[in-house]
């Protein structure tokens, strides 16, 4: 399976509780990964990215006639939760950050 558009934010306890869960992939917090210290916890949702503005138009019934609009270029489908001070991992790097200790606990090696 591909993950291109893949996105995923880490967030602490306190943002996670302003998630709009209609905007990312999980249903609830109740259904979302903690870190081993429950401090922190991530979502994921799929981005589009348009490269350049885009021209479209619609039939408006009301009006009786075709609108056009521009799309200006740029990333869609961040959730609201989102701020440009915040980093967004693809996929293989939170899939490297979900092997750390941080977020997944030592085993204990049982053989001792």
């Amino acid at each position: 399976m591909a993950y291109e558009n893949r996105r995923y934010l880490i967030l602490t306890a306190e943002q996670a509780a302003t998630v709009n869960f209609n905007q990312v992939m999980q249903e609830s917090l109740d259904v979302c990964r903690y870190s081993v210290d429950e401090t922190k916890t991530f979502v994921k949702y799929n981005i589009t990215v348009v490269e350049a503005d885009v021209e479209k138009t619609y039939f408006d019934v009301e009006e009786n006639k075709d609108v056009a609009y521009t799309q200006p270029a740029g990333t869609y489908g961040r959730p609201s939760v989102y701020t440009n001070s915040m980093t967004e991992y693809t996929h293989s790097e939170m899939i490297t950050i979900l092997n750390t200790e941080e977020w997944a606990p030592r085993t204990v090696d049982m053989t001792l």
